[in-house]
């Protein structure tokens, strides 16, 4: 867990900028999906509401919140300065909308393969917290307020998810 060196096939790139690189990648099939959504939802489409494409691109609004915290923090621990750190955090969310609009745009290419994108980013996202965020939030002394916060941030999707679709 305190390790400065990554685990897996060697890499010129330090921890923290592969936690980026991988925020990043999960974040462009997020918007595709918000994308995929909202072209359903202008195409007409019975099953898709506008309650439940707003649900969608609520959640994953909300959840970007910790996802800029997970990049900005440990690049302002590495010493960048706080805006740095923040725009980092910003611009790798800032990739979401610019996937909607081409996923929008190129719909009836994009939403064939939109499974295995979705799977990609749910992989790449898994891996971050297994291998990073989990161990973190455990060590030190108050580990039990990052066991607390997952567990809000949880049943705030899951109310969010029954009360907007």
């Amino acid at each position: 867990m305190n390790a400065e060196k990554a685990e897996g096939p060697r890499a010129k790139l330090k921890k923290t900028t592969m936690m980026v690189l991988a925020v990043t990648l999960h974040n462009i099939p997020e918007g595709m999906a918000v994308g995929v959504v909202y072209a359903g939802y202008m195409a007409g489409t019975n099953t898709i509401t506008a309650g439940g494409a707003l649900a969608l691109a609520l959640g994953i609004a909300i959840q970007n919140f910790p996802e800029g915290a997970i990049i900005s923090l440990p690049l302002r621990a590495e010493g960048k300065s706080k805006w740095k750190a923040f725009l980092d955090g910003v611009w790798s969310g800032a990739v979401e909308p610019v996937g909607a609009l081409i996923t929008i745009l190129a719909s009836g290419l994009i939403i064939p393969v939109m499974p295995y994108l979705l799977s990609f980013a749910a992989g790449a996202m898994m891996y971050v917290v297994v291998e990073e965020l989990i161990p973190e939030m455990s060590a030190g002394e108050h580990s039990n307020i990052g066991v607390i916060m997952f567990a809000v941030g949880f049943t705030l999707m899951m109310a969010l998810d029954v009360a907007l679709v």
